[in-house]
This record gives structure tokens, sequence and C-alpha cells, in this order.
């Protein structure tokens, strides 16, 4: 069977990562990367010895790219006339503008969280609503954070029955290396409910959910509690064994070293993960508590790596390479090498 040709459009924070993961999953081709300017990204690219073929995004940014002979494959528009599906992962804004490039040339289009619900035919989440990209032309991806979130609730959900949740976000301000949102000395609260919560009763209608948001001086990972009122009645240890078996969720615990976000990003620089990355959320063993017949536990989400895995199950289902969810993501996190460390135990 012919692999999948893919693009990537945007090599930042997100495009990088999607351009290696979908140079992972052996049954996609990744055609090449897309972006306007030689960022550092892009000049990283150059010094890696371009592994990756590049595509100017802005014409008249080519002097820029010559100057520092990187060299360029084409255009973007190019690069969508060679695939059969472009991962958008521009500046928000910017992929609504991209899609009418895509549609001009029958080509499909996953875009981030980013951009506006209304860019997309389906809102998607890999492990909730897989069966709805199933042949769409047009996926939007959830944030980082509410993929996150939602993979939990999922979880829980598919388990034991999940008919509200309540949560509270402890979001990093910024992503490493970003200086546009300033040096601060102080939290920020946002307006209830968060979108986080609104976005997951869009994947997850049967849920009520809601939120709280607080912006944190710090740039590696967001911690999330939820508090979650089940169907069917759950014990810790129940919840544990559910929480436990997801392939993208790890269960960790505080007397392991693991104290919080910090620990986890060094433990993925100690693996040798490139850029520090880590696809699984983190959950703490030692959050999971009984508040009546509720249940409260806490999750790290990994900002910069997190809705990778999404984004190649998104491929798998508007190309209709697998049309059952497990089938689909299990392909996913074997060519991402995910819950390899399960083995291990």
């Amino acid at each position: 069977m012919a692999k999948v040709k893919v693009g990537v459009a945007g090599y930042g924070v997100i495009g990088q990562r999607l351009a290696d993961g979908v140079a992972l999953q052996r049954d996609m081709e990744l055609v090449g990367v897309a972006d306007v300017a030689p960022t550092l990204s892009v000049r990283a690219l150059k010094e890696k010895g371009m592994p990756y073929a590049f595509y100017a995004a802005a014409p008249d940014k080519l002097s820029e790219l010559a100057a520092i002979h990187i060299p360029v494959s084409g255009t973007l528009e190019d690069l969508v006339g060679k695939v059969d599906v472009m991962l958008d992962a521009t500046s928000a804004g910017v992929g609504a503008k991209n899609k009418e490039l895509y549609a001009k040339h029958g080509t499909k289009g996953i875009f981030q969280g980013g951009e506006k619900n209304s860019v997309a035919d389906v809102f998607f989440h890999g492990y909730a609503n897989y069966e709805k990209g199933l042949g769409a032309q047009f996926l939007k991806l959830t944030s980082c954070n509410t993929t996150g979130l939602i993979r939990a609730v999922d979880c829980l959900d598919r388990g034991v029955g999940v008919e509200k949740v309540a949560i509270t976000i402890i979001r990093r301000v910024a992503d490493p290396g970003d200086y546009h949102r300033g040096l601060t000395n102080a939290l920020q609260i946002d307006h209830a409910p968060s979108h986080q919560a609104l976005d997951l009763m869009t994947i997850m209608p049967h849920v009520d959910a809601t939120g709280i948001l607080v912006h944190t001086p710090v740039t590696h990972g967001h911690i999330i509690t939820v508090v979650a009122s089940t169907k069917k009645a759950v014990s810790k240890e129940s919840a544990l064994e559910l929480f436990a078996a997801h392939p993208r969720i790890r269960i960790v615990r505080i007397d392991e070293g693991f104290l919080g976000n910090a620990s986890l990003f060094r433990y993925a620089r100690d693996l040798g993960n490139p850029r520090g990355d880590m696809y699984e959320i983190a959950l703490w063993e030692d959050s999971i508590v009984m508040s009546g017949k509720d249940i409260m536990f806490a999750i790290n989400v990994p900002q910069e790596a997190v809705v990778i895995p999404e984004n190649m199950d998104a491929v798998r289902a508007c190309m209709k390479m697998q049309s059952d969810r497990i089938e689909a993501t299990d392909t996913t996190n074997k060519y991402l090498g995910i819950g390899k460390w399960k083995a291990l135990e």
C-alpha cells in the first residue's frame, strides 16, 4: 500500500515536532515542511543537514533564505500540490487563510488548537471521537491542555462513565524561548469557565464540564486537577487500574522523585528524548483521592509535544488509514515509541 504523503506548514514549536512525528510513521511519507523566514528553527534544520525538504511560504523572503544558503524546494503551494494532507502549525489565523489553498488543490488539512473551531469540519481527538474524523476534509485538533485533559476524562468515562467534571488548570505562561509575554512574577486568573472545559464538552457533549485557569510564570508543562462525578461507583484502586492501562497516560509518584512539572521535563531529557519531549501525560498516583462519590486527580501536560500523537491519529482518520480508533491509536503509539517504558515494569 502506498504511503500517505504529508506536508507541514509552519516549522516552529509544534511544526518541528509534527515533522519528526510523521517521519517516524512507517505508513506515512513526510514530503516537506514550509515556513516564511529563516527562523532559528529553520537555521537549525539547515545545520542538521536539511533532513526535510524546505518550501518557502512567503516569496518575498526568498532573498533572506538565499542569504544564509537555505535550499528551497519550492513554494508552499508546490508542497500542497504534492501531498494528500497538510498538517498546519502556523500562527493562529494563518491556517484559516491556508485553508483556501488546501481546498483549491483538494488537499486535506489538519489545524491546531489556536485556530477557530469554524476552520474545520470536525473538532478532533484521537481517543474520544476518532470515528467522526473518518474521511473528513478538514479537522481541527484540541489545544495541548484540552488534549491531555480529554485523554484522562475519556479514559475514566469509557471505564465507569463520567457525568460532570470540574477542572483547575495551572497553565505555563509561555513556551521555552518565548519572550513576547514578558518577564513576570505574578499569577493571572482567566474568566471562568475556561475554554478547555467548553472544548471538552464539544468533543464529549455528554459530560458537563466547567473550570478555572490560572497562568503561571513557568515554561515547562501545565498541571490540571480534575474532580469527576462518575456514573458508576469508582475507587482509587479501580481508577488507577483504568489510567495505568491507557498507553498515553503515565502513572508517576512523588516518592520516585516526580515532584512536579520540572521533574518530568528533566526526566525526559535524561531519557535522551529529542528536545526533552514526552508524548504521554503524567498522572500522579498520590493525587488520586475520593471526595464523597467524586474522584479527584492531577495530571501534567507537556505542552510542546502532547498533541503530536493526536495529529498522527488525525491523518489516519481523514485518510481512512484505519477505521477503528484503537487500531489507529495503537499504530501511532507503536511508531512514536509510546508506552515502551511499560515493558520495563
